[in-house]
């Protein structure tokens, strides 16, 4: 229940108010007689001045004394009040937020975040805006600065690698004097292109090898290094169905909600097409070819909803068994290429997550015409290239993200692609300009006590989940106290030996963009090959330090929290320990629920693809996550019903996370009794909680965004992560004294962890 609250205020009546002490006079006077000049302080006897000092000290003593009342009186007024400087601008934040005209009983997102929307509005050039996106725009100037501080003496080979990276992107003279002619250059020495004269050479294998290896593209399947997932401790070549020209098969196949998205995939097709010498006519007849063959590999493409279950997907086979399996593609000759210098031999395990679809995709390239396969490959590169070449390229991308994303055209300055991509590129060697620039040790300390108090308090759940055998809750307990936590950056990073040895391979100037790009590829792809041979490694993350995002990974049983996170408005020191549980301590519960979801409770503590639960247990499981499935399938954004069955894993990880988040805030207030309140929110502390973990999702998107999310997102969109959650809480209706049958206490709540 809201308490009541009577602002704090320091003016005249409450000084007067706090005098209560007769012993002081109300007032003290100095007189000075009329018509007579002060006299100087040398001119004064001794007698005089030692009665002037002691009038001005009792004169302060008297202001002190007033002071000290006055704010005694106001802390006495509104005892448990933070009105320290970070509370007040903090509590000015959340207040600013809140829309208080929402009943929080009826709609929490517009109650925790109305005024936050109404006061945001999309930024030019953004399709979607929130705290995460502020965050990292905030990241990046940092970024921007430690880049361009070129003065510096201290900086390992790596950091500046780093910084010519940066300049070579920033060297737009020099990119658009070249134009075009890199990438055409790269296109005659892959042995040309159909767009720009006959094809009928038998060059397929040759063409594919050289796409996939030399410049990271995957036309119609993809391949990489990554842990076995039946054998933790090892590294393995994988095999899987690839991505499309269009963020998702959907695109392809449901032409009539989407052909406005399609008609601008074919012109930017077509654009690209003629900027790198194809006529306009023959340019549309091949790009149309194009969309058509990828509406077929649309249609052969399995729906990520139907690839959950990792167990049923993993295929463990032998090299050669690729030849029978797709008999389109050369396989020996193909891995050995992608993998060089790595010798290969037909008996080389491969796991394989696409077995009906390789099957499918070797028989639709078999039947397929030569001239088109070279075309499709070929515009793979060019995509891929598409953000590295001239204006006209990037113009025309953006013509195509205003259809597809609802984006305006911006005039985004050149700094931020360069930063993003040096992120990409030398991320670890950036991170590590970043992390001494940003992120002291004792915030690493702090957050490794609060994923510990978390841990603890999921761990406290488990004896009352009542679905789940007294077995599988003892291995569940075991799994969760083995998750191994990495804070804030790889500890290689920190080391100027160790991190000029990882990049020791990349060759970088600092005036040719296009070429430290394509030295970036063949850098990637060596050290991709490297890992065959290798144990994995727990300080290779995927994530690069100033990355404003979390995640768990299951074949290594690890959450991994960055330093780019670890920041407002998910968390910092001077603020209540509601905000900070409720910001940063629901991400650390949600990753570590991962651990739990409907795909990580398949692996074992020891990061193995594995049976370790009782039958009965996995049976209770599907039924309780049903219940979410159907609860968040009943959502709908723009007319447009979630699928609550692909959004699975990250509403058990949401849901999960606010419970043990939640949990762990309960056991804080236990151990160090309660805080202070904010000043003018009217608010309980345990409010304060559900508010800053709502407030971190508010969130502005355009509608084709908010169409693209609800196709390809494994997440819900922000408002549904937010009532989604809150709805099944037991504890918010508690303290927000919802009454039953309300939109956010629904009599049905779907409870899992």
């Amino acid at each position: 229940m809201m308490s009541t609250y009577k602002r704090a205020t320091l003016d005249e009546d409450d000084l007067v108010d706090s005098i209560v002490d007769d012993t002081y006079p109300a007032t003290m006077q100095v007189s000075v007689r009329r018509g007579r000049s002060p006299r100087c302080w040398a001119e004064r006897t001794h007698t005089e001045r030692r009665l002037l000092i002691l009038a001005c000290s009792l004169s302060l003593a008297l202001l002190v004394c007033v002071l000290t009342l006055g704010f005694y009186y106001r802390a006495a007024a509104h005892p448990g009040l933070c009105l320290s400087e970070s509370c007040v601008t903090v509590a000015s934040a959340v207040m600013g937020a809140l829309d208080r005209t929402v009943d929080p009983c009826h709609d929490f997102y517009s109650f925790a975040c109305g005024g936050w929307v109404r006061n945001n509005p999309l930024p030019e050039g953004k399709s979607r805006w929130g705290p995460f996106s502020n965050l990292w725009e905030r990241n990046m100037a940092v970024m921007k600065q430690m880049l361009e501080n070129t003065s510096r003496t201290d900086l390992s080979e790596a950091e500046k690698k780093a910084q010519w990276y940066y300049q070579s992107c920033m060297s737009e003279d020099k990119i658009e004097a070249l134009g075009a002619q890199p990438l055409q250059e790269l296109i005659n020495r892959t042995g040309g292109w159909a767009l720009t004269g006959p094809w009928d050479k038998s060059n397929f294998q040759e063409v594919l090898r050289t796409v996939s290896a030399s410049y990271r593209t995957s036309p119609f399947f993809t391949v990489f290094v990554s842990t076995d997932s039946k054998s933790s401790n090892s590294n393995v070549i994988q095999v899987d169905q690839t991505g499309l020209g269009l963020p998702s098969r959907d695109y392809y196949l449901n032409k009539t909600a989407n052909q406005k998205y399609l008609d601008a995939y074919l012109d930017f097709l077509v654009e690209l097409g003629v900027l790198l010498g194809g006529s306009e006519e023959r340019s549309r007849v091949l790009m149309q070819e194009i969309v058509d063959f990828e509406v077929a590999l649309a249609n052969i493409t399995v729906p990520q909803e139907e690839r959950r279950d990792e167990e049923a997907i993993y295929h463990k086979i032998q090299a050669k068994d690729l030849a029978t399996l797709a008999p389109a593609v050369d396989w020996i000759p193909f891995l050995r290429e992608v993998f060089a210098p790595v010798e290969l031999n037909d008996t080389e395990p491969v796991v394989v997550y696409a077995k009906e679809y390789l099957q499918k995709v070797s028989d639709l390239i078999n039947g397929t015409d030569k001239s088109l396969l070279n075309n499709y490959m070929i515009m793979k590169v060019v995509r891929k290239m598409v953000s590295i070449l001239d204006q006209r390229f990037q113009d025309a991308e953006q013509r195509f993200f205003e259809v597809m994303y609802g984006t305006k055209k911006s005039c985004t300055p050149r700094w931020k692609l360069c930063v993003s991509d040096t992120d990409s590129a030398l991320g670890f060697a950036l991170g590590a300009l970043f992390v001494k620039a940003t992120f002291t040790e004792d915030s690493k300390a702090i957050a490794e006590d609060m994923v510990s108090e978390i841990k603890l308090a999921f761990e406290d759940g488990l004896q009352y989940v009542s679905w789940m055998d007294t077995e599988t809750k003892k291995a569940a307990k075991e799994k969760a106290d083995a998750i191994y936590n990495m804070i804030g950056y790889p500890k290689f990073i920190m080391d100027p030996k160790e991190l000029d040895k990882v990049f020791n391979d990349f060759e970088v100037v600092s005036d040719l963009y296009f070429q430290n790009v394509m030295q970036y590829y063949n850098f990637s792809a060596r050290v991709t090959a490297d890992q065959l041979r290798k144990a994995p490694n727990r300080d290779q993350w995927s994530m690069t330090p100033p990355t404003v995002n979390a995640y768990y990974n299951p074949t290594k049983n690890e959450m991994v929290f960055p330093a780019g996170i670890l920041q407002a408005p998910f968390y910092s020191r001077s603020w209540p320990k509601a905000l900070n549980f409720g910001g940063i301590g629901v991400v650390m519960g949600h990753e570590l629920t991962h651990a739990f979801d409907d795909q990580g409770r398949e692996y074992d503590k020891e990061g193995n693809l594995r049976s370790w639960w009782k039958n009965s247990s996995v049976e209770a499981f599907k039924k309780q996550t049903q219940c979410m499935v159907e609860q968040y399938s009943n959502y709908s954004i723009n007319q447009e019903p979630l699928n609550g069955k692909h959004t699975l894993g990250e509403n058990i990880a949401d849901n999960g996370g606010l419970k043990a988040a939640y949990k762990a805030y309960e056991s804080w207030i236990r151990k160090n009794g309660e805080e202070s309140v904010l000043p003018a929110l009217d608010m309980t502390n345990r409010q304060l909680f559900f508010v800053g973990f709502a407030q971190v999702w508010c969130s502005v998107r355009t509608p084709e965004s908010s169409h693209e999310g609800v196709i390809t997102d494994p997440h819900s969109p922000s408002r549904f992560r937010v009532i989604g959650t809150i709805s099944n809480s037991r504890e918010f209706s508690k303290h927000f004294n919802c009454k039953p049958d309300t939109p956010m206490n629904p009599r049905r709540k779907c409870e899992l962890w």
